[in-house]
């Protein structure tokens, strides 16, 4: 599975094994989608829709994937806690975040309902406010966009909702739209919602 290719750019490779998480735990995850055929399209969409348009803009040598796909094994390391720090591998909202694209449960149910597929980049020299004024200039058709700070990554999904949601996180990690009131409005104005 290792050599398809999600679009111009990127591989299902990449898109699966970019997290610190998964390369401190390599060995014992397997980072590739179980329910291969639906979420190899989700992110197919999501790089054709959202991530090649970037990458053509800001340059494939800028472009920083740091979070893809989140497998099942992967979920469960960013569920634990290092051994070493105490503290846990990662944040993971598997119900809403759509990292887990199309994935199944043992229970024959989404992960995520909302469908879609989700990834978290940054473009090196750019902040990112700059990267969101431009995503939505370009109204590109994003489900949900979490602001996390300007010199930090960016998470971006692509789903069937184009829902258009922007948020950014208190400093407790609480969501907010406190702050991005003009993205908001811009998003508006465009005629986007």
């Amino acid at each position: 599975m290792a050599e398809i290719k999600l679009g111009k750019y990127l591989t299902i490779e990449k898109f699966c094994t970019c997290s610190n998480t998964y390369n401190k735990y390599a060995s014992q995850i397997d980072p590739y989608p179980q329910n291969g055929e639906e979420t190899l399209t989700a992110l197919q969409d999501l790089n054709r829709f959202i991530i090649e348009p970037i990458i053509d803009f800001f340059g494939i040598d800028k472009f920083r994937l740091t979070y893809g796909f989140c497998s099942k094994d992967l979920k469960k390391y960013l569920d634990k806690k290092d051994p070493e720090t105490g503290q846990k591998n990662g944040r993971v909202a598997p119900d809403i975040d759509q990292h887990m694209a199309h994935e199944i449960n043992k229970n024959g149910k989404y992960y995520c309902q909302r469908l879609g597929a989700a990834c978290d980049f940054l473009i090196v020299g750019e902040g990112s406010d700059r990267i969101i004024d431009w995503i939505i200039s370009q109204k590109l058709p994003f489900d949900s966009l979490y602001y996390y700070g300007v010199d930090r990554p960016i998470h971006i999904s692509y789903g069937p909702q184009h829902k258009r949601e922007i948020w950014t996180f208190t400093a407790t990690g609480q969501p907010t739209r406190k702050g991005i009131g003009h993205w908001l409005e811009l998003v508006k104005q465009l005629h986007l919602l």
